[in-house]
């Protein structure tokens, strides 16, 4: 292997020890000479530069020093005590104004009193002395004189009025009209009572099919009234266009006096309702659905606790609060659901057929509460098919019959001579053809 010969070594001239690469020095300035003065202990001490200096002129027209955060806030502290320092001693100054106001008023009330006083006792003072110093007049004879001769001589003599011989005769028409008029008038405070619901030509159509056909209902508040009729009718849903469950083609419906289409919550507010088919919440226990529905209602969940206690007393669901309302029967749901629509104390109740698959005992139970109800002046609206208890019930009633009101009045009046289920029977038509069911007369074993 052939050994490679050194390189001489050549100088850079880029470094400071010289060569071809040697980076240029700049040279340093000098530094001017420092003042000094000698220390204690025998050292250089360097003397300061003197302070910059502005004259007076300048330092005037220098802007403002801007205040720091805390000076800002107790300058507020200041201006809000002296503010309400001031206001204060103003309050008193008027208070003080206005005692001595009410001091003067009563200081002149009371001068006024005192000469009221004196002019009632020299009043009262003269005229004793003038009915003392009057003549007495004993004959009556003597006052008749001096009042006939005091009458003016051209007065006419008054006429003396006609005996009953004397009168017109009254004939019966007008006879008649005025006692079609008292009558009228006599009536007019009845019909004048407050209406808790005013329904004005309500029809629903569901495409090709009427099911009401502009009817006009007037229910008194603190009634029972009873809306009866067959299968199909529509009692349903007129219940459900007014408690607003559905909307109505055409027609108002006044709820309280408050328009349940223009301003529905606040109509909804006013109600209770215990819908058809049952539709309700029931994954929900007994105790949950009721709290709930007072919730809705805007109930504080103490009154909300407190009012489910009571009604699940008084429909005896006291042992089916905890359980779930799919686990209820037909009539413990209908129950549970009339509860909920009592809890938060509507003025009106719109029950459809609360009487369905209830027992008698229940059924018992629940009148009871409606007519105690209905008693301190709320109003219940029903729909039943029980003819008995409706006429029973009912202040009065309603018949619908292919979505028209055929009769409406008191009980007695819509019923006349008749029971209501005999009117019923009348109205809507009679019983069905029987006939082509002899078959049914023979056994198929």
């Amino acid at each position: 292997m052939t050994a490679v010969p050194e390189r001489p070594h050549e100088p850079r001239s880029d470094v400071s020890g010289g060569g071809p690469y040697q980076r240029p020095v700049k040279p340093r300035k000098p530094r001017p000479p420092r003042a000094s003065a000698t220390t204690k202990n025998g050292g250089t001490a360097h003397a300061l530069p003197p302070k910059p200096t502005i004259s007076a002129a300048a330092a005037a027209a220098l802007p403002p020093r801007p205040p720091l955060p805390g000076e800002v806030d107790e300058k507020r502290d200041v201006v809000d005590r002296a503010a309400e320092s001031a206001a204060l001693k103003a309050e008193e100054v008027s208070m003080e104004d206005a005692a001595e106001a009410v001091a003067q008023e009563d200081a002149a009330e009371a001068v006024a009193e005192e000469a009221a006083a004196e002019d009632a006792v020299a009043h009262e003072s003269v005229d004793v002395a003038d009915r003392t110093a009057a003549p007495d007049v004993t004959e009556p004879e003597a006052v008749v004189s001096a009042s006939v001769a005091a009458e003016p001589a051209d007065r006419e003599p008054e006429a003396a009025e006609p005996s009953i011989d004397q009168l017109d005769p009254v004939s019966p028409a007008v006879m008649a009209e005025v006692i079609e008029q008292l009558v009228e008038d006599a009536e007019a405070p009845a019909s004048a009572a407050p209406q808790a619901v005013v329904v004005s030509g309500l029809t629903k159509a569901f495409g090709q099919t009427t099911a009401v056909a502009g009817i006009d209902l007037s229910i008194p508040a603190g009634s029972f009234y009873g809306l009866v009729g067959p299968n199909g009718a529509g009692k349903t849903t007129t219940l459900s266009m007014i408690a607003g469950l559905i909307r109505p083609t055409s027609g108002s419906v006044r709820i309280d006096g408050v328009d349940a289409i223009a301003h529905p919550q606040q109509a909804k507010r006013r109600l209770g309702v215990l819908p058809d088919r049952l539709r309700t919440f029931d994954r929900l226990t007994g105790r949950q659905l009721l709290y709930y529905c007072g919730v809705l209602r805007e109930l504080s969940p103490a009154v909300a606790e407190s009012r489910t206690a009571d009604l699940a007393r008084a429909f005896d669901l006291t042992d089916a609060l905890s359980r779930p309302v799919s686990d209820y029967s037909a009539g413990m749901t209908k129950k549970i659901l009339l509860a909920g629509a009592l809890i938060h104390s509507p003025r009106v109740l719109v029950l459809d057929e609360p009487f369905e698959s209830v027992d008698p005992v229940s059924s018992a139970v629940i009148l009871d509460i409606l007519e105690t109800y209905v008693a301190h002046g709320g109003t219940v609206l029903l729909s039943s098919h029980g003819m008995q208890l409706v006429e029973r019930v009912c202040s009065r009633v309603a018949i619908l019959v292919a979505g028209n009101v055929l009769a409406e009045g008191t009980i007695a009046e819509v019923r006349g001579e008749s029971t209501l289920e005999e009117r019923f029977l009348q109205l809507a038509g009679g019983l069905s053809d029987v006939e082509g069911l002899e078959w049914l007369h023979t056994f198929s074993d």
